[in-house]
């Protein structure tokens, strides 16, 4: 390791405080942090040379690659214009035409209206603080309650948080945010007391991704759109890792059809380049905000509809066009399902293999079919054996995620499933 790979550790782990991490496992003068420093394509390089797959596309957020010229050229050249102004008084030509283009998805229905804000956290936060704002000023005071699925995840902004439905992560918090019921099921949210007290129900659709990748069942979405709209409840729905080409479509909704009142957009927005989001809304909610100043909507942050952002996103949609992603991806959701049926049949240590598109995840127990013992962190241990096979992901307890860019071509795909079997036989042993 050279002088200046050495210095960047010890300044990582004399100064900095990285998310969801055990830190006095991570500052452990044995432990060496992978350090990386370029990115082509689906490849990430390390500190000494050493090239990986970006197996979880950097934490869900990467769709055409990295480096990509497109997206480079529109970022340089936003760069030599200026790099940011205030949205908060003054506009810019980028931001309006990003919301034209994301408007342009739902042509002919309601869902024409966006505000910007910096990740998914806080377009989540804008959903639910426009929510209770609307009905809090037009004659419905009393619905400020939300609901949400249980085991899911929507951000750590206190707001978000209040949703959160992993105790490990939120239960500390619950009690500061918003007031939340969880559900199972559309089933069980139809049984509810006290419907009319709801502002609005939230949901990633067609999949969670941090429960372990669990797909909902085909239909699920519309009957709640449908149940939603009876009630007169709003529908957000978050779209934050399932949007932008994940599941197969350009948003997960578009499966079924459904329009929500609210759709919540942040990682893939500028192709996993730079932070920012997008809260999308139905003109009639928007509507309900116009008048004098106590009806404004009060909430922003200073980098909102950042130039550089919006330059990234625009780059990103029009490479979606020119690569024809939709239609190169179907062959490569169908690899993946076969390869990923293949790790099934062919370790007894994957007990079930769970696929939306370019989203999996790969849940491992013991051959006996019983979980491992949370102490014993066997996803996390697989996913670190990866990286001597060239691959780079991270688990949900015992479920490894497996959501390249999708630019992944067909034999990085091979290669990437190839990293796993064999990390699960380092890890773990033969069948």
């Amino acid at each position: 390791m050279d002088e200046m790979s050495r210095q960047a550790i010890s300044d990582d782990k004399e100064f900095c405080w990285h998310p969801f991490t055990r830190q006095s496992e991570w500052t452990a003068a044995e432990h060496e942090p992978l350090m990386l420093v370029k990115g082509e394509g689906v490849w990430l390089e390390d500190a000494e040379g050493n090239r990986y797959i970006d197996g979880n596309a950097s934490i869900w957020t990467n769709v055409h690659g990295h480096n990509h010229p497109a997206i480079n050229t529109a970022i340089k050249q936003q760069l030599d214009q200026v790099a940011h102004t205030s949205y908060l008084g003054f506009a810019h030509p980028k931001a309006g035409e990003l919301a034209r283009k994301l408007a342009g998805f739902f042509e002919g229905t309601e869902l024409k209206r966006t505000f910007f804000s910096d990740d998914g956290s806080t377009a989540i936060e804008c959903a639910l603080k426009m929510a209770i704002q609307y009905r809090l000023q037009n004659q419905e005071a009393d619905r400020t309650e939300f609901v949400a699925f249980i085991n899911c995840y929507h951000g750590d902004t206190m707001g978000a948080a209040s949703l959160g439905g992993v105790d490990a992560f939120f239960s500390r918090f619950r009690k500061f945010g918003f007031p939340v019921r969880f559900v199972t099921s559309v089933e069980e949210l139809k049984a509810l007391e006290g419907l009319e007290r709801v502002a609005g129900v939230v949901i990633e659709p067609m999949v969670q991704g941090v429960n372990q990748i669990h797909v909902w069942p085909e239909g699920m979405l519309r009957e709640l759109r449908d149940f939603t709209e009876e009630q007169g409840i709003f529908l957000i729905l978050d779209e934050v890792m399932t949007g932008f080409g994940r599941t197969g479509k350009m948003f997960a909704c578009q499966h079924e059809g459904v329009v929500p009142d609210f759709l919540c957009l942040a990682k893939g927005l500028t192709g996993g380049y730079l932070p920012m989001a997008a809260t999308m809304v139905r003109e009639s909610i928007y509507e309900g905000f116009l008048g004098g100043a106590e009806r404004a909507f009060y909430y922003g942050h200073s980098y909102t509809a950042s130039q550089l952002g919006c330059a990234a996103a625009l780059a990103s949609l029009e490479v979606f066009e020119q690569e024809r992603t939709f239609e190169n991806l179907q062959p490569k959701i169908s690899l993946l399902q076969e390869a990923l049926q293949e790790i099934k049949q062919g370790s007894a240590w994957v007990w079930d293999v769970r696929q939306c598109g370019m989203v999996a995840g790969i849940e491992l127990r013991q051959q006996d079919g019983a979980p491992f013992e949370p102490a014993e962190r066997v996803g996390e241990k697989v996913c670190v054996a990866a990286r001597k096979h060239g691959l780079l992901t991270r688990a949900i307890l015992d479920t490894i995620v497996v959501m390249p860019p999708l630019a992944i071509n067909e034999d990085e795909i091979k290669l990437m499933l190839k990293a796993i079997e064999a990390a699960i036989t380092d890890e773990l042993g033969e069948k």
